[in-house]
């Protein structure tokens, strides 16, 4: 192949329990990225293209540039690539733009790769260039999701091991993106060194009971586990009407309503019947407050990454 365009879904991060660990595929929304083999050693990035933003087009300083050279420099092929970038996620939206387009740069050049690597292997490169966005270091719990698709659990950071966790039936997920923006570093720098004993023990037995409840095929577990004790609570001040938000998802049925990564996007899970309901009163919260919003509702076994042309 000379050129192979790939698709790279928007994702969530943390899913309200698993902070840096678990995340979720949406489908809709996401990243696409055309890479074409050039005589040209290294990596060029030609255009940067769909949403208006201001994303860096030197490859080394841009997430899918940045990933597509570790994939070319480990692989030892001999030729350039030259990369055309599609955004179509919000950057600042806590849906995992700045992963999707990394993942769909790596996936892309790898379908050009005279010995293509599995989708296993093409992880470390995707996060090779999710760490320029996450401030050096990288975090998966977004890549892995928009690479693999579904619901993930990702353990460790520098050979991160990925598990997937099974969707439960009858539930789908509910994102609202309002017209915001968060910017990931300045949502960390918010977060705490320490955390009371007493709030890490109550997030685990939160984690635990959630994957316990996807596995068991179990609403009512994943109802009582789906929240966030340490995480949320830190960061909820920086999404208007985020408690307006949560309690109009949650009084439409919906199971647990969060932040999506570090927000401003909000995410609920609800059972099928309940859905739309749950998104309406979420995007009515935000309009209350004088905030326009776009919403997804989605599948919670949602594809990854793809090839398509």
């Amino acid at each position: 192949m000379k050129s192979a365009t790939a698709f790279a879904p928007a994702s969530i991060g943390n899913l309200a329990v698993g902070f840096d660990v678990l995340g979720q595929a949406i489908a809709g929304p996401g990243d696409r990225c055309t890479a074409t083999r050039s005589t040209r050693q290294g990596v060029t990035i030609t255009a940067i293209q769909g949403l208006p933003c201001a994303v860096p087009i030197e490859a080394e300083k841009n997430t899918a540039g940045r990933a597509a050279q570790s994939l070319l420099e480990s692989s030892g092929a001999g030729f350039g690539i030259e990369l055309v970038l599609q955004k179509g996620i919000p950057l600042g939206s806590g849906m995992g733009g700045s992963a999707a387009s990394a993942v769909a740069g790596a996936v892309a050049v790898n379908a050009l790769l005279d010995s293509p690597l599995s989708v296993k292997d093409l992880l470390v490169h995707a996060m090779a260039g999710e760490a320029l966005a996450a401030g050096g270091v990288p975090h998966a719990d977004n890549i892995a999701p928009s690479l693999h698709g579904g619901l993930t659990l990702v353990q460790g950071h520098e050979s991160p091991v990925v598990s997937s966790i099974p969707a439960p039936t009858g539930l789908l997920c509910v994102l609202v993106h309002p017209h915001l923006q968060v910017e990931t570093s300045v949502a960390r720098a918010l977060l705490s060194t320490s955390v009371p004993m007493d709030r890490v023990v109550e997030q685990l037995a939160a984690l635990a009971g959630f994957i316990t409840g996807c596995f068991r095929d179990d609403p009512g577990l994943i109802s009582s586990s789906l929240g966030d004790y340490i995480v949320e609570p830190q960061r909820a001040h920086m999404v208007p009407a985020f408690h307006a938000v949560q309690r109009g998802a949650l009084d439409s049925g919906a199971l647990g309503c969060s932040l999506s990564g570090s927000g401003p996007s909000v995410f609920a899970w609800a059972r099928a019947d309940d859905a739309e309901r749950v998104a309406a009163a979420m995007q009515a919260a935000f309009a209350a407050a004088g905030v326009a919003s776009d919403r997804w509702i989605s599948a919670l076994d949602a594809p990854g990454a793809r090839i398509e042309s």
